[in-house]
């Protein structure tokens, strides 16, 4: 189990006029290996949660183990925990920093004391796993599109070599194209290195489409933690809350309730089609 959360609370401003309860008893395993979305509205304490996971904040209350060590324990390295949980944020700026992108992914494994070629070797790598062109590596990240900028940011995670990817909405503000070459990448990269990736989005399609388990947030806490096709099963319980289900959903909702007899819990525009082209061969039969 690389990740387990236990009662896990955090409050900003505690004791204070404006205090405010962002994430409120929440328990949570998270095996090695997964590709997890967490969904929720605007200051449903999703970002707050995830910044706990390496160590970026740390919990008013509760416990986190990362391969059973208690991260809070007074001789914990968080050096350590952050080489194997890469956080990559929603504005890769807030990352970049060197005079060039190479220096820049170089930055992170250096940190870890390696020698120069390990480090180098690794910023090699990490550049070619997420396909930014060798063409920018001397440029500055700021010469950079918002997709390169991406790339860069979640190359220079990659490049501590990290168990655990967390990414908050990696793909905000990039056009359709864009944000399918960064999340065919990493589910690329999760399936090729066998890393544990989080995923925060606001898309839904996005997230039906490419994640495993979905937790979904709501004032702090854990709504709803399961399979794509059962937590958007409550599609009507999300709309009260702010969310959605994919646009198939409804689809697949519309069509049941015109008679057609077609499974509705299709949440992937393939998982649809192919729904759909079997109700139409048995119709044609």
């Amino acid at each position: 189990m690389a990740i387990r959360i236990e009662h896990l609370n955090y409050i900003y401003n505690e004791g204070m006029a404006f205090e405010k309860h962002a994430v409120r008893d929440v328990s949570l395993e998270i095996p090695d290996g997964q590709f997890i979305g967490i969904i929720g509205h605007t200051g449903s304490g999703k970002s707050t949660l995830i910044q706990h996971l390496n160590g970026l904040m740390r919990g008013t209350s509760g416990t986190i183990y990362y391969n059973g060590e208690n991260i809070y324990a007074k001789d914990y390295r968080m050096k350590d925990l952050r080489s194997k949980v890469g956080l990559v944020f929603q504005y890769p700026e807030y990352q970049l920093f060197e005079t060039d992108v190479f220096t820049d992914v170089c930055f992170g494994p250096k940190n870890l004391g390696l020698p120069k070629e390990e480090v180098e070797a690794r910023a090699y790598e990490a550049l070619r796993l997420v396909g930014l062109k060798e063409k920018h590596y001397k440029k500055s990240p700021f010469e950079l599109s918002g997709g390169q900028k991406r790339r860069a940011a979640i190359a220079g995670i990659l490049a501590m070599k990290p168990e655990v990817l967390v990414l908050d909405e990696p793909t905000a503000g990039l056009d359709p194209r864009g944000r399918d070459d960064i999340l065919d990448q990493i589910a690329k990269l999760h399936r090729e290195q066998k890393i544990t990736v989080i995923l925060v989005s606001h898309s839904m399609e996005d997230i039906a489409r490419y994640v495993e388990r979905i937790i979904v947030m709501n004032r702090g806490q854990v709504m709803y933690d399961d399979t794509p096709r059962n937590v958007f099963g409550h599609y009507k319980e999300l709309e009260q809350v702010g969310l959605a289900a994919p646009q198939v959903t409804y689809l697949m909702q519309t069509m049941h309730s015109q008679g057609w007899p077609v499974r509705t819990d299709a949440t992937t525009v393939k998982e649809a089609a192919d729904e759909i082209l079997r109700v139409l061969k048995t119709v044609e039969m």
